[in-house]
């Protein structure tokens, strides 16, 4: 543990300059590594003079702790004073908090909190958070007013010590990229290159080309992170080494930009004007079907700048290609020995590493693999080793020299392992987004000491999943021979059997099917989508029935986030099973039509309810056709109310008590009978039963939809407060489920409990983002007409309607939630 460092309450000092991408294009390399220096001597100069402590610098930023807010304020100024005539502008955030210390410095939310404050600064400012500046009386303060700072709840009042004009506080789009487990290495000149051509020509599509193994997925993402402040609406990383039909190339771009959608004019609604970086990585198998789509979304979203990886051009109009080339020779020993004394401390630079990095072509993922075997071979012998290898090797499988070297030193490795960690490896190759321990237990037999042995030897890599848990994957260049290795075995079906059945277990384990009344877990499904769809990709040919058991396993999964991928993939399962298990095939039918009735095409969801229902009959499946019933109920619900009552009644009877989500969803249509009667007392009883029934089975979206019921019924009564309550409540289940459809009925009916307390600009504030966010979802004119319920339609001429058109779907929802103030400007 360090002893140098504060304890106690500490003030936090982050600092960081801006524009630093810029400036390094205007002044060039070698001006700006000196301006760089200066601004370090200056800051380091004013953080000793007032007894602060370096805990980390990372590129041009800070992080230095003080003993007290009065010597942290006094650097942050001191510094600010001396910047303030040369090239550097830095911005500043100071926050006071009582940290944890552990051996590699401060822990703990202040950490984080402190860092968020100075995200929002400009250059020469200092934020400071309410908490420092409690402390700091004596000194001038201004009262900046309410923010939302990054991955914090609520908003913070904050505060800007001195009185200089400033622009209003930077909120810079949110930075979605992967966090690399290492250091980069090399590369100054090229990233100065490809930020030169961005900031001088300003391209549509920019291509990073070059062959596997050269690092364009490392590079491009360091591209972007450096650009992130020219990126308002935020920089997003979508991998596309997974997706093996192009179709999905803009489906999974929408969802990853939150459009909901995978079409260009939805995509382009949801970027707006403000800039956004979109990084489409590993591109090429994809092409020449992705290109034309991709091309179409940069032609119709004038705020976005497409950035992509691919071994090839995509060869569109506007695209600019950028060939990044392997490392320099200094570059590329730098590389070698950082990876190997990661493994073994003793490697330095010296002939034989030069020797090596010259014989792999510099290319990154090659000395990578190399340098991991230093663990067990000294450089010489590993020279040796390796030039023997290549020579055989070299030139066997690919025309490009630089590829041939790099699936050279691929096979050697490979050739290196033993019998167990080659029959492992090349299994893993399944996976395609990567295995948890258990998966590969059950698909690989796979055992700790063989798994570890790969990560040692850097051909499986180890990440944190997005459920916290430990994750293991393979570079899609090595997984292309691993994959290569698997079909030549002999045992590639019985592992991609084996893979489906894993696929299987995991969707039934998520409960997300209709027939199943245990509490389920969409997450689990997000987190193994990438392998969802491999196991369906094959087992449509090759297992049919297993495919769509697993299809329909994924029912809700469908309906809350791929709706059309799920009408393509049952409409496709469904052709090849003509006979066979008649209950699979009408839930089959079934979870088909559910995805259509989500893109509102009537068409389709009718045919396949009414054959759902026809089957379903066939093998008297009492819950099956209450189901069906439920579900048409709901469709006749709009247009006839008598024949929705009629089909509501003859569920209920089927259901008797044996399922509590069919009988919650009932409850539910009552209550919008009884709603529609005019008989409100009962309404809300048969909201708070259905409530009731599906509450802590997980089923939020049904919770909130009987949330949002009671809300309209205290509207429908005059009782604004008490609707606000129970929408605000559904609205954060929503939020977090990412319902795009439900979150726009909360907002509209926060809205008109706005209008009805004469809130008249927040009301109109509100009704804005939902006809804004609305154009771009199927159906939008009908759905329309409902929300706003003819309440609303007046508030589109206030001057608010217009700002809540141009704002952010989750900041309105923060405001919303009345956790952030609304704009009074047009953003």
């Amino acid at each position: 543990m360090r002893g140098d460092l504060p304890t106690g309450t500490v003030t936090f000092l982050f600092t960081d300059i801006e524009g630093s991408t810029r400036l390094l294009h205007a002044l060039g390399p070698d001006a700006y590594a000196e301006a760089l220096a200066q601004h370090r001597e200056v800051l380091r100069a004013a953080f000793e003079t007032h007894g602060g402590v370096e805990v980390d610098t990372q590129g041009d930023a800070f992080f230095v702790a003080f003993p007290t807010a009065d010597s942290a304020a006094s650097a942050a100024r001191e510094a600010q004073t001396v910047l303030a005539n040369g090239p550097v502008s830095v911005r500043m955030g100071l926050h006071t908090g009582t940290p944890t210390i552990t051996a590699e410095g401060y822990v703990g939310i202040d950490v984080h909190r402190a860092a968020r404050v100075a995200a929002l600064a400009s250059g020469g400012q200092i934020v400071v958070s309410p908490a420092c500046a409690a402390l700091l009386e004596a000194l001038p303060l201004r009262d900046l007013g309410r923010h939302r700072l990054k991955d914090f709840d609520g908003a913070t009042r904050l505060l800007q010590l001195g009185s200089d004009e400033f622009p209003p506080l930077r909120t810079p789009g949110s930075l979605e990229l992967p966090v690399p487990a290492t250091r980069f290495v090399g590369r100054e000149q090229e990233l100065f290159d490809a930020v030169s051509l961005v900031y001088e020509r300003d391209p549509r599509v920019l291509t990073v080309v070059g062959a596997g193994g050269t690092g364009k997925t490392r590079f491009a993402i360091e591209l972007i992170r450096l650009l992130a402040d020219e990126a308002g609406g935020g920089s997003v990383f979508v991998a596309l080494a997974p997706l093996r039909d192009p179709e999905l190339v803009l489906p999974t771009v929408g969802e990853r930009l939150g459009a909901g959608s995978g079409d260009p004019a939805a995509i382009a609604a949801r970027v707006g004007d403000r800039r956004t970086h979109l990084l489409c990585d590993n591109l090429e198998h994809l092409l020449p079907a992705a290109a034309r789509p991709l091309a179409e979304l940069a032609t119709a979203a004038p705020g976005l700048r497409l950035f992509a990886t691919s071994r090839e051009p995509l060869r569109v109009q506007g695209e600019v290609e950028f060939d990044l080339p392997p490392l320099a020779d200094d570059e590329g020993v730098a590389l070698f020995v950082e990876r190997a004394r990661a493994v073994h401390a003793d490697v330095s630079p010296g002939p034989a590493v030069a020797a090596i990095c010259v014989r792999l072509d510099n290319l990154p993922l090659a000395l990578e693999l190399a340098a991991a075997r230093t663990k067990l071979l000294s450089v010489d012998d590993l020279l040796a080793r390796l030039g023997e290898s290549l020579d055989l090797l070299k030139g066997t499988r690919d025309v490009d020299e630089r590829h041939a070297t790099l699936r050279a030193t691929i096979a050697w490795s490979y050739d290196l392992l033993s019998t167990d960690e080659q029959r492992l490896f090349r299994r893993l190759a399944v996976f395609r987004g990567g295995c948890t321990l258990e998966s590969a237990e059950a698909v690989c037999d796979a055992d700790l000491d063989t798994l570890a042995s790969l990560l040692d030897k850097s051909l499986v890599r180890r990440r944190t999943g997005r459920l916290g848990e430990v994750r293991y994957w393979i570079l899609e260049t090595i997984r292309e021979f691993a994959v290569e290795e698997l079909e030549s075995s002999g045992e590639a079906d019985r592992v991609r059997s084996l893979h489906v059945e894993r696929m299987l277990e995991i969707a039934r384990a998520a409960h997300l099917s209709e027939d199943d009344v245990e509490p389920f877990s969409q997450e689990r499904a997000l987190a193994e989508r990438d392998d969802l769809r491999v196991a369906l990709d094959w087992g449509v040919v090759n297992d049919p029935e297993r495919a769509l058991e697993l299809a329909v396993a994924l029912e809700n999964f469908w309906s809350a986030h791929a709706p059309t991928e799920g009408v393509s993939r049952l409409t496709d399962l469904l052709q090849h099973q003509t006979s066979g298990d008649v209950r699979l095939r009408a839930r089959g039918y079934r979870v088909l039509a559910g995805a259509a009735h989500q893109l509102r095409d009537w068409n389709v969801a009718d045919a396949n309810y009414a054959q759902s229902l026809r089957l379903f009959s066939e093998v008297e499946d009492e819950l099956g056709i209450a189901s069906i019933k439920t579900r048409l109920a709901y469709r006749a619900w709009a247009g006839d109310r008598e024949l929705a009552r009629q089909l509501v009644a003859e569920s209920e009877e089927l259901v008797r008590g044996r399922q509590p989500v069919i009988e919650a969803i009932n409850s539910t249509l009552w209550a919008m009978i009884a709603i529609d009667e005019d008989r409100l007392d009962e309404a809300e009883a048969r909201a708070r039963r259905g409530l009731g029934l599906v509450s802590g089975l997980g089923w939020t979206w049904w919770e909130a939809s009987a949330m949002h019921l009671l809300g309209e019924i205290a509207l429908l009564r005059g009782d604004a407060d008490a609707a606000e309550t129970h929408i605000r409540e559904a609205l954060r289940h929503n939020a977090t489920e990412e319902s795009a459809i439900f979150v726009l009925g909360n907002l509209a009916s926060l809205a008109r409990a706005a209008l009805q307390r004469d809130e008249l600009d927040r009301a109109a504030l509100l009704w804005g983002v939902v006809c804004a966010e609305g154009e771009r979802l199927p159906g939008w004119d009908e759905r329309r007409d409902i929300l706003s319920k003819g309440a609303l339609d007046e508030l589109e001429v206030a001057p608010a309607f217009e700002r809540g058109q141009s704002l952010d779907i989750g900041d309105a929802v923060a405001i919303a939630l009345r956790e952030a103030e609304p704009p009074q400007t047009v953003p």
